[in-house]
């Protein structure tokens, strides 16, 4: 330990930027496309229409059953091949690694979303469905103005906990060579020999960052535990 040398995060602070940076593009794309097609998976296995609840639930269930890792690849290997099908190239069309790694979690993140926001969704009493078909509203009417807001409210937390588990997963891009903040650590590690002190210093803001979303997100939950308790 006593030749450990952190001087070279001097240096190596604009490429772990560089490399935070696009970690925290791929939360905000997971989270965000995440939430949209989560949504339209919950809606569809709360349908009664047993073709779309059956497609919803098979696609929630394969992906919450599988690796993250594994559909990381599938994605990287498969999505050239299916791209270049479609547009009839007659060979691969490549994705790249950030896009593999932005469709990826959106596709994987879906499926866990879903199950969250069904619970939301579950949650909201049957009588607000009747007042807003009281008020005349449509069907997306009432989706959007009334059910959602009370459903993601009710969830909120758990989608937050959900997004930091998101942060610590975008990690495994790493092995596609995506340089986000742990392949961007393992680059400088390799190149200048030090990886006790590069591994160190990503784990600090790893459980910086974390820890302090994590604190936020138990912040949150209190002051709507204590909104619902008032009279």
């Amino acid at each position: 330990m006593m030749h450990l040398d952190f001087s070279i995060l001097i240096d190596a602070a604009p490429y772990l930027l560089k490399g935070l940076f696009l970690t925290l593009q791929i939360t905000l794309v997971g989270f965000l496309g995440g939430i949209f097609f989560g949504s339209l998976l919950a809606i569809a296995r709360l349908s009664t229409n047993r073709v779309y609840s059956t497609l919803a639930s098979v696609y929630v269930t394969v992906m919450r059953s599988l690796p993250l890792i594994l559909v990381l690849f599938w994605v990287f290997f498969l999505a050239p091949w299916l791209l270049g099908w479609v547009k009839g190239a007659g060979r691969p069309i490549p994705v790249g690694a950030h896009m593999t790694a932005f469709i990826t979690f959106v596709l994987f993140e879906a499926a866990f979303f879903a199950e969250i926001v069904r619970a939301g969704l579950r949650s909201v009493s049957v009588g607000q469905y009747s007042a807003a078909d009281a008020l005349g509203l449509s069907k997306r009417q009432t989706y959007v103005y009334v059910i959602f807001p009370q459903a993601i409210r009710n969830v909120l937390p758990i989608l937050l906990t959900q997004t930091i588990i998101l942060f610590q997963d975008s990690s495994l891009v790493y092995v596609i060579s995506a340089t986000d903040l742990l392949g961007a650590a393992s680059k400088i590690a390799q190149r200048d020999n030090r990886l006790i002190e590069m591994y160190i210093a990503v784990g600090l803001i790893y459980f910086v960052l974390s820890f302090t979303a994590s604190r936020l997100v138990k912040h949150l939950q209190s002051r709507l535990a204590y909104g619902r308790a008032r009279p």
